[in-house]
């Protein structure tokens, strides 16, 4: 997949669509050795990883890189590139489940969130995707970084219980960070971090609705429900991240 990228100031993202993903994905299933990291990028996300090294290191590593973003899409457009489509983590999480039950055998671990939403998550995904097992789900300590004792505990969770899938699910960059330092330690084919689709999944979070998402404005409702923990993110990032992609712009035609 990494041969179908397109740079997006620096960073590497597929110009694929998401039935195209989808399959890259599924066709690595069956093989633990490679161990397929899936990341999604966004505006926020680019900001962060010019001034983090390990988050930028992070998502060079990932296999797939999705343009989870608007805003993704919109810079490709300025810098005449390829990606026309938004691939969000709810997408890959959503399809890569419908195969594995429509195919069984498969069995998953989920990685983040409280207990409580864990629960939550078990008996929504057990009635909507009963032919996949749920083989075992961890709510890691709310920290800013993790210890090894912390990683130890986590990564052992995950082997023992032998996941096809591993389902990631904290704030990025904590979440490609924790998983590019462990990736060779995990014992799953597939680790995807997903960030918030465990609380859009069981609603914790209200996804916007279809108008919003059409028309790039997901943000709003979001920064409506969450202002406190979104409004860098919104108002501080997005700006800086439009600048950055036309300095780039003016920087090629120069």
């Amino acid at each position: 997949m990494k041969d179908y990228t397109e740079p997006i100031l620096g960073l590497g993202v597929t110009q694929a669509t998401l039935d195209a993903c989808i399959d890259r994905i599924l066709s690595g299933l069956g093989s633990r050795a490679e161990r397929q990291v899936v990341a999604c990028l966004n505006p926020h996300s680019i900001v962060l990883a010019r001034r983090d090294p390990v988050f930028s290191m992070a998502l060079r590593d990932a296999d797939i890189v999705v343009p989870d973003g608007t805003g993704i899409v919109f810079a490709s457009r300025i810098l005449g590139g390829a990606i026309r489509e938004r691939i969000t983590g709810s997408d890959i999480f959503r399809e890569v489940n419908l195969h594995m039950n429509r195919r069984g055998g498969y069995r998953c671990f989920f990685l983040g969130s409280t207990y409580k939403n864990l629960e939550r998550i078990r008996d929504k995904f057990s009635r909507q995707y009963p032919n996949v097992e749920i083989a075992g789900m961890y709510s890691p300590p709310f920290k800013p970084d993790f210890d090894e004792n912390d990683t130890r505990d986590m990564v052992a969770a995950i082997n023992a219980a032998r996941p096809d899938v591993l389902w990631v699910g904290m704030s990025a960059p904590k979440q490609e960070k924790w998983i590019y330092l462990n990736r060779r330690r995990l014992d799953a084919a597939l680790i995807a971090a997903v960030g918030a689709v465990f609380d859009f999944y069981v609603g914790t979070v209200k996804r916007a609705p279809r108008w919003f998402l059409e028309h790039g404005l997901e943000w709003l409702p979001r920064l409506i429900q969450e202002p406190r923990r979104l409004w860098r993110r919104n108002l501080v990032s997005t700006p800086l991240f439009l600048s950055l992609v036309l300095h780039e712009k003016r920087s090629r035609f120069r």
